[in-house]
């Protein structure tokens, strides 16, 4: 069976009491199904929050937008993945075109943040993507196998199995636009390819989608069976909203 990942990403939304009143709303519209997931990426300061309000829920999972690879040390600011682990995070965000091209993030950062998540028992989520020139001059494919490459090139089968691949063209992300689920489908295809030539088990992968998705869109989405999820930003802040969207079906 095909089981269906939708991560909510708040970005610097809702505080640890707003998380609570939250995931209560949340979790009274929705209940569990077997044919899919539901993780959230709360700001640092609510990841403690939303993990206690869905610790009893196996099916809801709560991770970090970021860590810092070091796993201790006077990095002011920075959080890294063991306290992450410690608040009851369970995965985290790596590479997100904002920490990309707000905070200067390289390739050779995410290869690190990589190793530090898998090494603390977090599952990465990696976003990749191109920006609207890159997309534009055809270099989309080129894009993506090189931020793949960089961030995961140096794990085996086994390492990649627990990684989660997050497309978002850096183009559709809080624009309105997005890519056509048949746009998506060809680049999910090639990732899910690099991702099993280099060892991956058969059904292993795991390859999302990001990039203004919102209830409107997530049906015709998901029909492309390459997508095997949704990650969203703007439209996961409302409970109620965010409810009846990770319960969409393929159109």
């Amino acid at each position: 069976m095909r089981q269906l990942l939708f991560a909510a990403n708040w970005k610097m939304h809702i505080g640890p009491d707003e998380a609570r009143a939250y995931m209560k709303a949340f979790r009274a519209r929705y209940h569990r199904r077997e044919d899919r997931e539901v993780w959230f990426f709360p700001p640092a300061v609510s990841v403690e929050a939303t993990a206690q309000a869905t610790r009893d829920r196996g099916d809801l999972l709560v991770g970090t937008q970021d860590i810092y690879w070091e796993p201790k040390g006077a990095f002011t600011g920075a959080v890294s993945a063991p306290l992450a682990l410690q608040a009851g995070a369970r995965a985290s965000l790596i590479g997100h075109s904002e920490r990309r091209h707000v905070f200067g993030e390289t390739d050779d950062d995410t290869r690190r943040k990589v190793g530090a998540a898998l090494a603390a028992g977090l599952l990465p989520v990696v976003c990749v993507g191109e920006t609207l020139v890159e997309r534009d001059a055809g270099h989309t494919l080129a894009v993506v196998v090189r931020q793949l490459a960089a961030a995961l090139g140096g794990l085996d089968g086994a390492a990649l199995a627990r990684v989660v691949v997050a497309y978002e063209p850096v183009w559709a992300i809080g624009t309105g636009r997005n890519a056509t689920p048949q746009d998506a489908a060809a680049v999910h295809r090639e990732i899910r390819g690099w991702l099993e030539r280099r060892g991956t088990p058969p059904h292993a992968a795991r390859v999302l989608y990001g990039g203004s998705v919102s209830a409107k869109n997530a049906a015709a989405l998901l029909t492309e069976q390459e997508l095997d999820g949704v990650l969203v930003g703007g439209a996961s802040l409302d409970p109620e909203g965010w409810a009846q969207l990770v319960q969409t079906d393929a159109a």
